[in-house]
């Protein structure tokens, strides 16, 4: 791909990438998803991103010392959600704008994300919202769209402090209480309850009554996000009361509608 023009004054580089088409039907973007390269080096990582053949991409890089570098144009579709699914669409590629923050990520020590990185993309995301009318809750993580598959970018990444600057949504967790919860292998009204709610919010999740490993892996995901502080994939009174606070939270012309 020849170089192009930088979508925002904030990007220091611009890195073309070879991996990336048309979004699908027209579709524009009204999502920001984040994840972390999950990669020892930064230089394996843009490599990964940019070179033809690898299948896969982002519009932006954010590195640890603040640089933000594009790789695909904001009007295409790069190729960062893989299989994935939220509020009942699954081409989440033709939907989103990718951002990928430099962090090894879970498998190689998972380190803090650095002040200036954050402050980065920060301003990146606040950027494209402006741009693209994109909304405080569709501003999500990589595992919230395919919670079977990803961690990333995880539970260190810090919410609480981009939605204090006006960056996704987020309420005060619940505090966490001795409580019996739900678990794997629940069968109940509570657990068909506990889908539904998950499902409004847009998580891709069966409505079946039945705490399976598939509601396991979307309350784990929603964990890393929402509640950070203990991710154990257990529906105690914690998770349910964030989960409700949050649905409470979103306009009520957005909430997604339950799977049937």
């Amino acid at each position: 791909m020849q170089s192009f023009t930088p979508d925002t004054s904030i990007a220091s580089d611009v890195i073309p990438s070879a991996n990336f088409g048309e979004r699908n039907k027209g579709r524009l973007p009204d999502m920001i998803l984040l994840h972390y390269t999950g990669m020892p080096d930064v230089q394996g990582a843009i490599a990964q991103l940019c070179t033809a053949g690898t299948d896969v991409s982002a519009h932006y890089i954010v590195l640890e010392d603040g640089r933000i570098v594009q790789c695909v144009p904001e009007a295409k579709r790069a190729w960062h959600a893989g299989v994935a699914s939220w509020a009942g669409e699954d081409d989440i590629n033709s939907c989103s704008i990718g951002i990928e923050i430099v962090n090894r990520g879970h498998d190689w020590g998972y380190p803090e994300f650095p002040l200036r990185q954050i402050a980065a993309v920060i301003a990146l995301c606040r950027g494209i919202m402006l741009r693209r009318n994109v909304p405080s809750h569709r501003v999500l993580a990589h595992s919230d769209v395919a919670p079977s598959r990803k961690k990333d970018p995880g539970e260190k990444f810090p919410w609480h402090s981009m939605a204090n600057s006006g960056v996704g949504h987020w309420v005060q967790p619940a505090p966490i209480v001795r409580s019996e919860g739900l678990k794997l292998g629940t069968i109940s009204d509570e657990v068909r309850n506990l889908q539904q709610a998950l499902a409004r919010y847009g998580y891709g999740v069966s409505i079946t009554g039945k705490y399976d490993t598939a509601t396991m892996e979307v309350v784990t995901a929603f964990q890393r996000h929402f509640r950070p502080s203990r991710v154990d994939g257990l529906a105690d009174h914690s998770t349910l009361v964030t989960l409700q606070s949050l649905l409470a939270s979103l306009p009520t012309q957005t909430a997604a509608v339950a799977a049937s």
